[in-house]
């Protein structure tokens, strides 16, 4: 069996993937780290990774990027694998990420979902075609009221597949507001929507001369991004040093 040390334990995302593994007979939650204590967890919690003195296999983090340091320092201490789903982390925190993965297994996602992976992959060939075609592109993500980071990751990432495939010549625009100028021609424009309880909605847009072409994906509840991250943590564990991403777990 497989033995898991929750990172974030006591946010929505690691109570559903704690919740999950209960019913998964190849793996187990040992431990969780979180400065919340609810008192109602299963298994042991401590209030910062390094007073875990508990044995995993990996580690699922969906905790905040304040956290991540620590994190990657446990990680390399004591070569313990790590599926890495935090978002919003710093230019330093990503070069930190890349450096650890050198010495144990990390696996970094912005987004855990098969839908949203699948959607990567088919960005790239949509962009391959319409863009060169004078398509302008748009990504608009919608999430609840309190996702502290904008743009979300996983839009960033689509973004990023996009821009990849058009050899990383267009620019990110986060903000219209603050120039009086029309659209460049090789931009990527971002907005995004905060409110209520909204899992998490994403819409590329094309948008061409008399014609429209819309990628949507849209999450009904946090379980679809905790099935990916156990998958990924069955995939992951026992893996060499490396930096690996989903499309590795679907294959």
């Amino acid at each position: 069996m497989i033995k898991v040390i929750m990172h974030g334990a006591s946010g929505k995302m690691g109570q559903t993937i704690t919740r999950l593994i209960a019913d998964d007979e190849a793996l187990e939650v040992v431990a969780g780290i979180d400065k919340v204590d609810n008192g109602n967890s299963p298994y042991p919690i401590f209030g910062s990774i390094a007073e875990c003195d508990i044995n995993a296999d990996v580690i699922i983090d969906f905790s905040i990027a304040t956290a991540v340091d620590d994190l990657l320092l446990y990680c390399e201490k004591r070569n313990v694998p790590c599926v890495l789903c935090t978002t919003g982390l710093t230019e330093e925190q990503i070069d930190k990420i890349k450096e650890t993965s050198e010495k144990v297994a990390i696996l970094k996602s912005a987004n855990m979902s098969l839908g949203i992976n699948l959607l990567l992959k088919m960005l790239k060939e949509a962009a391959g075609v319409l863009a060169p075609a004078g398509f302008d592109i748009e990504i608009v993500e919608k999430h609840h009221n309190l996702k502290v980071d904008a743009p979300s990751g996983t839009a960033l990432a689509l973004g990023d597949s996009i821009n990849d495939e058009l050899g990383s010549e267009y620019k990110y625009i986060y903000d219209r507001s603050q120039e009086r100028v029309k659209r460049g021609k090789k931009e990527i424009g971002y907005s995004a929507i905060r409110g209520g309880t909204i899992v998490g909605e994403h819409d590329v847009i094309f948008a061409g001369c008399d014609e429209i072409v819309t990628f949507s994906h849209t999450a009904y509840s946090k379980s679809v991004f905790g099935k990916g991250a156990i998958e990924a943590a069955k995939y992951l564990a026992g893996k060499p040093a490396g930096m690996y991403t989903m499309a590795d777990v679907i294959g």
